[in-house]
């Protein structure tokens, strides 16, 4: 069966609200027609309602440290997920579970692209005024990184943006405290020259459009933004953050008064929309590039929304050949 038609596999056990809400998304997704296949524990998998099953006998928990975890609880879920889609049994693996055993399991069940020195999370970010979202990478994989890296990284990006959104050449930024080329720390000077160059440019079919600054995260002025994932995870988290308090802060004012009670009425037509693009419920997870495989990281979080939108997009990158894209860049020439 070619690898595009394969069924997602889906951690029944990951996340704040697994098992119940995680096998209400799977099922969303088998009702729509989407192959799912649900790995969890035999008491967990009892109905499934015709959903295809791996059982596991372990499972790893949102505190459990990730390396230890995945090397010591080999029949965990979460390994046996990653272990599908290395064995051809599954076209990607989905969890909102423990995000850096998510990320190890992927890493060393299924491997690296060739010529990847480091997998990077791409993270999507809405554009209030825009048709698709920004993308930032890494936003939590390597705290420390190299040049080297953000480049890759960009062209991981730029090849993501493109199979996932159609955006035909993205514009590619560089995180910085600065506009200017001379801005930002060693690692962002010296990534910006490796970013300046042509070859990678021609070779992903991206454009580089110089530093960006954290204000630009939701302008829509670039379509990925690369950076190390330190800085893009600290940045993530404040935009989460900001975005849960105005939303807090909105509902507060409509609620504070009969008069305020009756503007929300008539406000939310139009606000609906807006909060549509802030909930991550809508996009589901982030994507971890670079591994031999597609491996999706969902919020901890994640309601059955959340993990139907996931299976969505890992289906649509499955169909997309996005590996094999990926590949084609990364390859040593």
């Amino acid at each position: 069966m070619p690898s595009k038609n394969l069924p997602i596999a889906v951690d029944a056990m990951g996340g704040d609200h697994a098992p119940s809400e995680i096998i209400k998304g799977a099922q969303l997704a088998h009702d729509s027609g989407i192959p799912v296949l649900l790995v969890g524990t035999p008491e967990t998998l009892a109905e499934t309602n015709g959903i295809p099953t791996i059982e596991a006998s372990e499972v790893i928990e949102m505190d459990d440290d990730p390396g230890q975890s995945v090397r010591r609880k080999k029949d965990s879920s979460l390994v046996r997920a990653a272990e599908t889609v290395r064995d051809g049994q599954a076209s990607a693996m989905i969890s909102a579970g423990n995000t850096g055993a998510t990320m190890a399991s992927a890493l060393l069940r299924m491997g690296r692209l060739k010529g990847v020195s480091r997998p990077a999370i791409a993270t999507p970010i809405p554009v209030l005024n825009g048709d698709h979202p920004v993308i930032l990478l890494d936003s939590g994989a390597n705290s420390e990184c190299q040049p080297e890296w953000l480049l890759q990284f960009a062209e991981m990006g730029a090849v993501y943006a493109r199979d996932r959104f159609q955006i035909n050449k993205p514009k590619v930024g560089l995180l910085s405290i600065g506009e200017e080329a001379g801005k930002g720390n060693p690692l962002v000077k010296e990534s910006f020259t490796l970013l300046d160059s042509e070859g990678w440019q021609q070779r992903s079919s991206a454009q580089f459009i110089g530093n960006v600054e954290g204000r630009d995260l939701m302008s829509g002025v670039a379509d990925v933004i690369v950076t190390d994932g330190f800085t893009g995870n600290v940045a993530l988290k404040t935009l989460e953050g900001t975005a849960k308090a105005i939303v807090a802060a909105l509902l507060g004012a409509f609620t504070s008064s009969a008069e305020a009670e009756k503007g929300a009425e008539l406000l939310s037509p139009a606000l609906l929309p807006l909060y549509e693009k802030l909930d991550p419920d809508s996009v589901g997870g982030a994507v971890l590039l670079g591994v031999k495989g597609i491996a999706m990281v969902s919020h901890g979080s994640s309601s059955a929304r959340a993990i139907f939108s996931a299976i969505q997009t890992a289906h649509e990158l499955a169909q997309d050949d996005h590996i094999a894209h990926l590949q084609s860049i990364l390859s040593p020439k």
